[in-house]
């Protein structure tokens, strides 16, 4: 698990270094990616499949990239790219590729279908850790509205 660990975080902050993320924001960069290796390794390792693994890990990757933007005054988009590299399902695609050259189509059609439903899975946990990011904070406006009228 620590090689792990260890092999994500730098993967992370080499992208974060190839993306020209800012030199203060490269570790924490590293960090986000690290943290969401960790959920899905651990979620794959208790025999959970890795589409909803990526799914919550995704999640939890885009929502600590906002608490990391705001506390850091750095825009998400960088946690965000960083965090979910270790994710992308790069080798999958790679080998339905392979297959579909090979003439291996039924192999090659199951692995792009699964690495398409993977990068779905990345895409959909980003965008409800969005939405659930702006309901609290319109939330947290209302209720701070309703307390300045009282």
């Amino acid at each position: 698990m620590i090689a792990q660990l260890i092999t994500s975080f730098l993967a992370t902050s080499g992208f974060g270094i190839l993306f020209n993320v800012p030199k203060n924001a490269i570790i924490k960069c590293g960090l986000v990616g690290m943290i969401g290796w960790f959920i899905y390794f651990s979620m794959v390792e208790k025999r959970i499949d890795a589409v909803p693994a990526s799914f919550v890990s995704a999640f939890f990757i885009s929502a600590l990239s906002h608490v990391f933007a705001k506390k850091y005054k750095t825009p998400v988009v960088i946690f965000i790219v960083g965090g979910i590299i270790p994710l992308v399902p790069g080798g999958l695609a790679y080998d339905a590729m392979r297959n579909f050259v090979s003439n291996e189509y039924s192999i090659a059609i199951e692995l792009a279908a699964k690495a398409s439903l993977i990068a779905g899975a990345i895409a959909m946990g980003i965008v409800f850790s969005e939405v659930f990011n702006n309901t609290i904070k319109q939330g947290v406006s209302v209720r701070k509205s309703k307390k300045m009228n009282e």
